[in-house]
């Protein structure tokens, strides 16, 4: 058997592929109406982790429809024809299992973990979920208020505001710029007529994707998923097939930096200096993780060894990149006295700039893999992990490898990969977020100097 199996573009109804892995099974079916639904079975897991994933996120919310995606992540636990709010909360609360939802940019994922008992109730309780959500005009209004507070309380967190912001100044007026939970603007302004909308537009067969993974039977699971569909009320057509996957969107990105001074009356200053980075689908995607782990991805990473350990300048710096359908992003983050600011983004440019000069020495090389590879086994040692795992293959990355495949293409990465990778990142535009107690506009100041703009 292959080690890694392309997942298709589609599949029609009846499809299926399996896939073997360190003594678990991987299974992909295409269901009628072309629901997928994948699934790891685990030996001598007592638990299950079950996602319903539609991909949609907040960058496919239309104009007047800003915020609908992260308030259907809310409004989906407040009831259906068959349950109400308090009935789906006891469901999982009665068996000790865990239940929540998680917005992105691309996609937004319902799920729960529960005991291999329980899976076919939170299997029926999830799906009504999503299925057949009532959307009611009183709830509504509730969680608006809900969500508002949320969206204080994440904007009273300086590193928050700081991550939420570097993605809009790297991506500008790109759909993929904007905040995936909304604004508070775009949340008291957005109609409930709006999400149902947005709801009943996106919300479909052919975009539902269910993962599960631990003590799984997939021939159960697929013929629960159908049955729960089917009283949830979607009609499902015998010879639909799944949605294509994302592709570019004719959005423009952004050709220059931006630099965003956002004041707050902290005790420290929270930066972020960086660039356009890869699209998910790109090959070098491993080479890039390697270079964030050797940059900033642990005490032994170039950044805290500099501006930590050195220097005392920052208690927590690190690297980090996300990627979507046509687009990345790469940012080095410090959080420092407001008086070091402008040494921290010379020194974190710097860092960039040193690795684009030279390649990795090979014991350095070699630590970053290791180190890469052992947070990549660990991260997997449960079934929730795991579960995401399938779905983030199954609608961005559209192929199923084993993880002992994974662990090759890191080792595979050599020191010629990840200078070239840097040489490119450290020749786009800059941009820089600085989030303290600063009235002037400091990172315009900065990212202006010949420094940053290295």
């Amino acid at each position: 058997m292959p080690e890694a199996l392309p997942l298709g573009p589609a599949g029609e109804p009846g499809t299926e592929i399996s896939l073997e892995q360190d003594g678990s099974v991987i299974r992909r079916s295409v269901l009628p109406g072309g629901i997928r639904v994948l699934s790891e079975a685990m030996p001598a897991q007592r638990s299950a982790t079950i996602g319903a994933w539609v991909a949609v996120g907040s960058r496919d919310e239309t104009d007047g429809h800003h915020g609908s995606t992260h308030f259907l992540e809310h409004l989906l636990f407040k009831g259906t024809p068959r349950r109400d709010a308090m009935d789906i909360a006891v469901a999982f609360d009665a068996v000790g299992g865990e239940a929540n939802a998680a917005t992105g940019k691309e996609h937004t994922c319902y799920y729960a973990r529960v005991l291999d008992a329980d899976l076919p109730m939170a299997v029926d309780v999830i799906t009504d979920m999503v299925t057949s959500a009532l959307l009611d005009a009183e709830e509504f209004e509730t969680e608006r208020g809900v969500i508002l507070e949320e969206l204080a309380m994440a904007g009273d967190d300086p590193v928050d505001v700081a991550h939420e912001q570097f993605a809009t100044a790297v991506l500008g007026p790109h759909p993929l710029g904007r905040p995936i939970g909304g604004t508070p603007a775009t949340i008291r302004g957005v109609p409930r007529e709006a999400v149902l909308e947005h709801y009943r537009r996106t919300y479909v067969p052919s975009e539902l994707v269910v993962t599960a993974a631990g003590a799984v039977d997939h021939d159960e699971l697929c013929r629960q998923v159908l049955e729960a569909v089917r009283a949830g009320g979607w009609e499902l057509d015998p010879a639909g097939v799944p949605a294509e996957r994302r592709s570019a969107g004719d959005d423009a990105l952004p050709t220059e930096g931006r630099a965003l001074t956002l004041h707050r009356t902290t005790e420290q200053a929270n930066v972020i200096l960086g660039c356009q980075g890869l699209p998910a689908g790109d090959d070098r995607r491993w080479a890039l993780s390697v270079l964030m782990t050797a940059l900033g991805g642990g005490m032994s990473s170039r950044l805290f060894q500099e501006i930590r350990e050195r220097r005392g300048l920052a208690y927590s710096t690190y690297a980090f990149a996300s990627s979507y359908a046509e687009a990345g992003t790469v940012g080095l983050y410090a959080g420092c006295a407001p008086e070091n600011t402008a040494q921290v983004v010379e020194l974190l440019g710097e860092e960039l700039d040193r690795i684009a000069a030279a390649p990795l020495p090979a014991e350095e090389l070699e630590r970053a893999i290791g180190q890469l590879s052992g947070n990549l086994v660990l991260g997997l040692e449960d079934t929730g992990s795991r579960m995401s795992r399938l779905g983030r293959a199954e609608i961005v990355h559209g192929e199923l490898t084993t993880v002992a495949e994974t662990l090759e293409r890191v080792s595979a990465v050599t020191a010629e990969q990840v200078q070239a990778l840097a040489v490119e990142l450290a020749a786009k535009p800059r941009s820089l977020v600085v989030v303290g107690p600063f009235e002037d506009d400091l990172a315009g100041q900065l990212l202006a100097s010949p420094a940053a703009d290295s």
